[in-house]
């Protein structure tokens, strides 16, 4: 039998989906094609929103093999909004030290992870299993959020007014249809949906496969707690320390080498021998293997279908950002397609969304490419070359700060996309407040053109039409808004006291809403307030709480206001800086047909728990970033 559950809870029925919905309401405000990290995250999301989902998963358990080790802060910021941060950790470790390890076994650069801000440590190791479960956990919650495992879909078709999906019950071949208003694809590399809707997925595969060796750790061996690069020209090696008494090993499988005698313990044994690793230290679970991909799907969206994750876009694993990146997709789309929803913002914000993510991503994607050019170069002249100069850059002032702070991913900031900029001339189409040069997406169909430019680090793909969104406000109050360099900007989140004098994260007071923000005195927004956005104002260290008001408790807040020129923010619900204002002087305003309606506050989604306690809050007199980071 094909298992359907409403909210994960087994028996809860659906809808068989055989009727003809013709152009009435939508059964589903959003369907997710895929059930992994990006798309468990996302029903997560929506389903703390209040919209009904239904999510469509081919298999019916939760993939066995561990792929993603580690995330970020800034990930953890999101699974922070959806109640489930403090109970991830639990299955977590936290800021592991890295070397890059010579073929003598000699650390010619150490980093460490540097916090920047977001209110939990910069990295965080992981067992994926485990973090998946704990997030299908969260959906739980949701009984507005149906699961359909062993659930594929065959054919999408869009109209006027939603997608009609076909799917088909892997089980039992039972085929059903159904209707959702907007369908999130995060059905991985290989994805089905976006083969059907004939998007390209422009790029590369590496020629060189590798070995991905997943352990239980029987006896630790000295230093098992630091991930090594082991950039060793005879065969360079990846020695990660994962949670829950696991360990990872991944080795390049070389010319001339058996590929099948490589996954056999014999093989395994004998590889991670070479670091003084016995076989009675360590108990071989699997082993994969699996190809390296530099890919970009030519648009991410099309019509009312978004693709999201792998679905979108792949990267080398060096720098452990490629599950990342697809939980910061759904993160950007999933409040979009709320508003939307609710009629609180026009269907073109949605286009918004590429505009915003892919940058970011390609550049992600440019910083992983190079991290791990530095592991793999097997030729031994530049390897020597590497292996004697970073040890000095390592010694120089400047430098070897650079050197040893670990964050890979660019700063969280938005260059384009929805948020206020200054006018700017362009013969592009004009969506509300923002315009789009080149490629329009229609409400209905495919966008008139949109293939996504790659550089030369990205496969040389041609650019004929990316998103590029500019607000078009006029008057004096827009000029000086725009001397102000927070638009675009994700706010940090320190420890702050609330209304009720309690102690908490900056984000569970925000609550995932438009805000308006002040660090003085409130100055009027007229347009905003007609709007109904609510605001917050941000008062000094040792300040007594205070109802419409943060303590911002180490100064975090107002510094970030001081060094970015402003003292008015209108926050997006993701906490990025849609507009900015110094002191005494008005906002631009809101974006067009912005107009909120009531809602439950989504920042008290229930916490998925156990019986272990969750980290506390640092104490009051902690006043360090790294107390603010490692919370």
């Amino acid at each position: 039998m094909s298992e359907i559950s409403a909210g994960n809870r087994a028996g809860a029925g659906a809808d068989d989906g055989g009727g003809d919905h013709g152009g009435g309401e939508a059964e589903y405000d959003v369907a997710v094609i895929g059930y992994g990290p990006t798309g468990v995250t996302a029903a997560n999301l929506l389903g703390a929103a209040g919209l009904r989902v239904v999510v469509l998963e081919r298999d019916a358990e939760i993939y066995s093999r561990a792929r993603a080790i580690s995330t970020d802060e800034e990930v953890m910021r999101i699974w922070q909004r959806i109640g489930l941060a403090d109970r991830l950790k639990q299955d977590m470790l936290a800021d592991r030290p890295l070397d890059f390890v010579d073929a003598r076994g000699r650390a010619f650069l150490s980093a460490h992870p540097t916090p920047r801000g977001h209110g939990h440590p910069p990295q965080m190791f992981l067992y994926q299993p485990a973090l998946e479960q704990v997030l299908r956990d969260g959906v739980a919650r949701h009984p507005n959020v149906e699961v359909w495992l062993r659930h594929e879909c065959l054919r999408l078709r869009q109209d006027a007014d939603g997608v009609e999906l076909t799917v088909v019950g892997t089980a039992d071949d039972s085929v059903r249809r159904l209707r959702a208003r907007y369908v999130i694809a995060a059905d991985g590399g290989s994805s089905l949906t976006r083969a059907q809707l004939n998007v390209g997925y422009e790029g590369r595969t590496y020629e060189d496969r590798w070995v991905v060796i997943d352990t239980k750790m029987l006896k630790p061996w000295p230093d098992h707690d630091r991930l090594r690069f082991r950039c060793d020209p005879a065969r360079p090696a990846v020695d990660c320390p994962t949670p829950l008494g696991h360990h990872r090993w991944e080795f390049p499988i070389l010319p001339g080498d058996d590929e099948r005698h490589l996954t056999t313990d014999e093989a395994i044994h004998a590889m991670v021998s070479r670091y003084g690793i016995g076989p009675d230290q360590i108990e071989i679970l699997r082993a994969t293997v699996y190809s390296h991909h530099v890919r970009f799907a030519a648009r991410f969206r099309v019509g009312r279908v978004f693709l999201a994750g792998d679905a979108a876009h792949a990267m080398p694993p060096w720098i452990g950002q490629g599950m990342a990146a697809g939980v910061r997709d759904v993160a950007n789309l999933c409040w979009k397609l709320d508003a939307v929803l609710r009629g609180e913002l026009p269907e073109s914000v949605l286009d918004s969304y590429e505009a915003e993510r892919k940058p970011h991503v390609k550049e992600v994607t440019r910083r992983a490419v190079f991290v791990g050019r530095i592991i793999t170069d097997r030729r031994l002249a530049v390897t020597r070359v590497r292996d004697a100069v970073l040890p000095l850059l390592n010694r120089v002032p400047g430098v070897a700060g650079r050197l040893q702070d670990s964050n890979w991913i660019p700063v969280a900031h938005y260059a384009d996309g929805l948020r206020d900029r200054p006018r700017t001339k362009s013969s592009g189409i004009t969506f509300g407040r923002w315009r789009a040069s080149g490629a329009g997406t229609s409400r209905t169909g495919p966008a008139d053109t949109g293939t996504a430019h790659m550089g030369a680090a990205h496969m040389g793909t041609a650019h004929t039409g990316t998103a590029h969104m500019g607000t078009a406000h006029t008057g004096t109050s827009r000029t000086r808004a725009s001397r102000t360099t927070a638009p675009g900007h994700q706010i940090p989140q320190p420890w702050v006291t609330a209304p009720d004098g309690t102690r908490v994260r900056l984000d569970d007071v925000l609550g995932g809403r438009w805000l308006l923000l002040h660090g003085a005195l409130p100055t009027p927004q007229p347009e905003w307030e007609r709007a109904g956005v609510p605001s917050l104002t941000v008062l000094p260290a040792g300040s007594s709480p205070a109802e419409g008001a943060v303590v911002d408790c180490d100064g975090v807040l107002r510094a970030w206001l001081t060094s970015h020129r402003a003292t008015t923010l209108a926050l997006r619900p993701d906490a990025y800086v849609y507009a900015a204002a110094p002191t005494g002087t008005p906002l631009p305003p809101p974006p067009e047909g912005l107009t909120l309606t009531p809602r439950t506050n989504t920042a008290s989604t229930p916490p998925v728990t156990t019986p272990t306690t969750a980290s506390p809050a640092p104490p009051a007199s902690s006043s360090s970033p790294a107390a603010q980071g490692t919370s």
